[in-house]
């Protein structure tokens, strides 16, 4: 039996429901208006986009730090803050619309989350998750972002089904990197009727 959009949105964002919802409504209107959002995206939102991101939440342990790097509308960000308010959350993004656009979006939800203007190669800091979604093929994005990553941390980054053509190129290309891997691994992550949602986990030795 499949589990209905209601079951997943009470499941994974308990008392944050009606942020959740209204996270959607922005990303249909501000978000397509301010071309974050395809314009054809409207309908697809909660499909391709926020459900998309709930996967990652059950991969982050409590309490613990995240930096999404190249957040742009907030995904997966703003969706691993209102599913998991235990996670202190920072967005870093190099665009000033799109830093317009989250600090909007953090105020309009009253959510705690950090909004830092950047890119991933300058930014200083440890945390122990570094997340993104399409932002760039993993031998790149391990290269810009690993030092962000705290010794027992994590690089979580949203793959499709290429994850595992992607881990076998950031191994070839990014072999200096790979000295401080303690653990590569992808994870294939099923809820509900979602599609398999595939994360490659780079965990840096401690």
């Amino acid at each position: 039996m499949s589990v209905s959009r209601e079951t997943l949105i009470s499941a994974y964002f308990g008392e944050r429901q009606e942020e959740v919802a209204r996270f959607a409504e922005i990303l249909a209107t501000w978000g397509i208006e301010r071309g974050l959002v395809g314009p054809k995206e409207g309908e697809r939102i909660w499909d391709r986009h926020i459900a998309n991101c709930i996967p990652i939440t059950t991969l982050l342990s409590k309490g613990s730090s995240l930096l999404d790097i190249g957040s742009g509308a907030g995904l997966p960000g703003i969706v691993i803050a209102l599913a998991r308010p235990d996670v202190k959350i920072t967005l870093l993004e190099p665009l000033q619309r799109r830093i317009d656009f989250l600090e909007e979006v953090v105020g309009e939800l009253g959510i705690e989350v950090t909004v830092k203007r950047g890119r991933a190669e300058s930014f200083k800091g440890g945390f122990n998750y570094v997340t993104a979604r399409a932002v760039a093929p993993l031998p790149k994005l391990a290269t810009v972002s690993w030092h962000l990553v705290m010794g027992g941390g994590s690089l979580l980054a949203m793959k499709g089904e290429g994850a595992a053509t992607e881990l076998e190129a950031a191994k070839l290309e990014a072999p200096k990197i790979f000295k401080k891997v303690a653990k590569a691994e992808i994870h294939e992550i099923t809820l509900g009727e979602l599609p398999v949602a595939r994360v490659i986990e780079l965990k840096k030795a401690g």
